[in-house]
């Protein structure tokens, strides 16, 4: 099979190239699926770069966390009656050499989750990551209701996106910030009740004019950039969930203290398996209901990798979607 990959150690470590490799089997409790649709994540490039997770001993890497496909064929214990399934993948490369970014992948048949009928393939690979990550935010602590003020703090990438969806779906009412016209659209058409320009808005003063007694939960993006803007919002016993690394030391305003708030972190690739199972549970659901939508895409093609990696980590403004098969 072709597949995009690169060395983890040497003068080339990290640069991405197109191989022919042999085609993975499935292992006991596996699925192999061929791949129609990588969808390409910030951690894709960190983990590629140095900056994220480490290779292990693992001298080569096909990279890319998030795909959708169709399983070809089960290893041991896996029903048969999967074969030809249509699927999204999550965490297909965490801890393993092999990702997305190929024709083919073999993965546990748990991350490989059925796609409701109607449900694309280009919306399937751009699930995974952000929306486990958004479900964990927004559901680590209990439901959400009609009760809820919910801030997501970049509401046009892919995870602010899914917490706006799936947020709106539970019933809370959903404030956004956003860098810009064109993101706003996305957040509006997301269903964020309020959107906020931070660059050209006071964000705490809009914040607080459209819900006075403050937000109950903020999902953060920038904790070091927005806590100040996040103290000034959140409700009395209210939550920040932070889910991105800054660099940036964070000095913690006495007004957290004041609200008696509290501050959370997240990883979706460590997320406890009762948190993910669930997630998968309400993703599937919310596919169902045509709950989640698909942001705006740009598109590769496999030998684009590399190409594709360099968009996500420019900030290119949607998804960004390799297209792995013709068929896709």
């Amino acid at each position: 099979m072709l597949a995009a990959r690169y060395p983890t150690a040497g003068s080339d470590a990290g640069r991405i190239r197109i191989d022919r490799v042999p085609r993975p089997e499935p292992a006991a409790g596996e699925v192999l699926v061929e791949v129609r649709v990588s969808g390409v994540n910030p951690t894709d490039w960190k983990a590629r770069t140095g900056g994220g997770m480490a290779a292990g001993d693992m001298p080569w890497v096909t990279p890319n966390q998030d795909g959708a496909g169709v399983i070809l064929a089960v290893g041991d214990g896996v029903p048969e009656g999967r074969v030809s399934e249509r699927v999204w993948l999550w965490q297909a490369q965490w801890q393993r050499a092999g990702g997305t970014a190929a024709e083919y992948v073999a993965l546990p048949a748990l991350q490989a989750v059925p796609l409701p009928d109607g449900t694309s393939f280009d919306l399937g690979a751009g699930l995974g990551i952000p929306a486990m990550t958004a479900h964990r935010c927004l559901f680590a602590d209990g439901p959400l209701s009609g009760d809820d003020a919910v801030l997501v703090q970049g509401g046009a990438g892919a995870v602010g996106h899914a917490t706006i969806e799936l947020a709106r779906r539970a019933g809370a009412r959903v404030a956004a910030t956003v860098s810009g016209p064109e993101k706003g659209a996305l957040a509006a058409a997301a269903g964020a009740d309020l959107v906020v320009d931070y660059r050209a808005e006071d964000v705490a003063a809009r914040v607080r004019a459209w819900e006075p007694e403050g937000v109950h939960l903020i999902v953060e993006v920038d904790l070091a950039r927005n806590l100040d803007v996040d103290a000034g919002v959140i409700a009395p016993g209210g939550t920040i969930v932070a889910y991105a690394v800054t660099s940036d030391a964070v000095v913690l305003p006495r007004a957290l203290m004041r609200a008696n708030a509290g501050i959370e972190f997240m990883l979706a690739y460590t997320m406890p398996g009762a948190a993910k199972e669930l997630a998968i549970t309400d993703i599937t659901a919310a596919l169902t209901e045509r709950a989640l939508t698909p942001l705006p895409a740009t598109r590769f093609t496999l030998a684009q990798t590399a190409a594709a990696h360099d968009a996500v980590q420019s900030g290119v403004v949607g998804k960004i979607l390799i297209d792995v098969s013709a068929q896709a």
